[in-house]
């Protein structure tokens, strides 16, 4: 299945997440600190790593950046596991790079099914052609965006909404059809904040004003859409 880094300065949660791992086929590699975990991940990058924001040494916010920086590591999918919970801790985690957070405690079923949805991106071959639309440009092959000719790092996770909802522009989304289409989650197991946090940090990427957004637009009650400007 997938090679996956664990990195917690909890045992407890190293040991039951990496027995549910196992159990569904997965490798599993443990660290217990960031600068161990960025040790590990410079000898090989791994599919994907479910990281703790609170450890000694060095934060799980900055083993994020650190990997989002490097261009070997850049696309490899990040699961946030932390007690820190709430909603700006979630945006500081999304901002740092992270495709997905889950707060403890958390259910164990919930994270095989954030694990699934992430390793969809993971090796993934670009069966899409190249979009251009609004003065944007979206390349699945490499997963790079531009706009108005200035590139734009999005993370696999942010491209692959961003392309969904600009390959369907002018139509509305609700937040179910986005977690189901794009994530790959059962109908009713997604959370709605994920796909709300990735768009607001989209709109801090893509938007010159993302407190006026031009593409990516909200429909109140309805969900978000992709408008080109005129």
């Amino acid at each position: 299945m997938a090679r996956i880094l664990v990195v917690d300065d909890d045992e407890y949660i190293l040991d039951i997440v990496e027995r549910t791992l196992r159990q569904h086929g997965h490798t599993v590699t443990l660290a217990r600190d960031g600068r161990e975990a960025l040790r590990l991940l410079e000898r090989r990058p791994l599919d994907l790593v479910i990281l703790d924001i609170i450890m000694p040494r060095l934060s799980g916010l900055e083993v994020c950046r650190h990997i989002r920086r490097t261009p070997n590591l850049a696309d490899m999918p990040i699961l946030f596991l932390t007690a820190r919970g709430q909603v700006e801790d979630k945006l500081e985690g999304f901002e740092a790079g992270a495709d997905d957070y889950l707060a403890k405690p958390f259910d164990l079923n919930e994270l095989v099914l954030r694990v699934r949805a992430l390793l969809r991106y993971t090796g993934a071959a670009a069966s899409i052609g190249v979009l251009q639309i609004g003065g944007m440009c979206l390349d699945p092959e490499t997963g790079k965006v531009q706009v108005a000719g200035r590139a734009v790092h999005v993370t696999p996770v942010e491209f692959e909404l961003l392309y969904y909802l600009a390959s369907r522009a002018g139509q509305t989304h609700s937040t179910e059809e986005l977690l189901q289409q794009v994530w790959g989650y059962p109908p009713g197991t997604g959370s709605p904040s994920l796909v709300r946090m990735h768009v607001l940090n989209l709109r801090r990427k893509i938007e010159a004003d993302p407190q006026h957004p031009v593409y990516l637009r909200t429909v109140p009650r309805h969900g978000y859409l992709f408008q080109p400007p005129d």
